[in-house]
């Protein structure tokens, strides 16, 4: 990608999104025995293609950029790549995807990256050991040489950087009054680290890892560092509803995620919200929530071919 792959600068406009997103009570005897009151904070229903915590977190980028080529990273079903994909679709801006996993090149496209390349990304697949190496200055320099992609917007995996975090605090703005506890699901922490920052003094925020490793807090430290200087907000993460890992769904939380679906008519995308979802009710029915508590779950994407 050079400077002849270069569009005038997009306007974000376009991308028309729903905002506030709707937030719904919902009747639920799981956490109603308990006392506790759940509200859905619809992020899935932004917009189409950029769904929930994507466009809160793209949307800063894609300004930033003015109309550069953009550069991301993901594994093999990544929801940030499909959203990246999709943004430069409507926006007519080229987009490059470096992709976890060199053998994938020579295996057909599964849904999620066919999506991808059908809205006009290019992908680009490295070996594992390389990808965990992505941030290093030496390596993003050799990748973005490989891919011809030297002149670049570089968007880190998940999205999160300062200014995503940034993005994110509206969607604490929009919860303040209406919650005690807001509750969201967490891959990289940038929504967690921009939520937490801009929810009133009397709220907290609970992020739910979807990865195993413990290693989250210490990433939404860093990044409410980078993104305002110090730390900001109460939150904390809860690591032990991952499942196994990114990815991994087993039948228990297919079968919750299912259940859910029939009981309140919402989508429940398996990958991130189920896992939230289901530890709300674990954590509800192991005393966690004091009764009278009200937590605000947020919805932050959409069923893609998973389960």
């Amino acid at each position: 990608m050079s400077d002849n792959d270069r569009v005038p600068h997009p306007t974000t406009a376009e991308l028309l999104p729903r905002l506030p997103s709707p937030l719904t009570a919902i009747d639920d005897d799981r956490f109603t025995r308990h006392g506790v009151r759940v509200l859905l904070k619809r992020d899935d229903l932004i917009h189409p293609d950029l769904i929930g915590n994507k466009w809160r977190k793209l949307v800063p980028n894609l300004e930033a950029a003015g109309g550069r080529a953009l550069v991301t990273f993901g594994g093999a079903y990544s929801n940030h790549l499909r959203a990246t994909a999709a943004a430069g679709r409507l926006l007519g801006v080229p987009t490059l995807g470096i992709v976890r996993g060199h053998e994938l090149a020579d295996r057909p496209l599964n849904p999620s990256l066919a999506r991808c390349t059908a809205d006009g990304m290019r992908l680009h697949f490295v070996d594992r050991s390389t990808y965990r190496r992505k941030a290093a200055p030496d390596v993003l320099a050799a990748l973005l040489e490989a891919a011809d992609a030297r002149d670049a917007y570089v968007v880190p995996e998940g999205g999160s950087n300062s200014l995503a975090v940034q993005g994110c605090t509206r969607l604490g703005h929009e919860l303040r009054g209406h919650a005690d506890v807001v509750a969201i699901a967490c891959g990289t922490g940038g929504t967690l680290a921009g939520l937490a920052a801009g929810l009133a003094p009397d709220q907290r925020a609970l992020g739910v890892s979807v990865l195993k490793g413990g290693f989250l807090t210490a990433e939404i430290r860093a990044l409410q560092e980078a993104a305002f200087g110090g730390p900001r907000g109460a939150w904390h993460v809860e690591d032990g509803f991952h499942f196994g890992g990114y990815a991994r769904v087993p039948t228990e939380l297919a079968s919750f995620a299912e259940d859910f679906e029939d009981r309140h008519g919402v989508p429940v995308e398996h990958l991130y919200v189920a896992k939230m979802l289901y530890a709300l009710v674990a954590l509800t029915e192991a005393s966690r929530f004091a009764p009278g508590t009200t937590i605000a779950a947020v919805v932050t994407g959409a069923p893609f071919g998973d389960g």
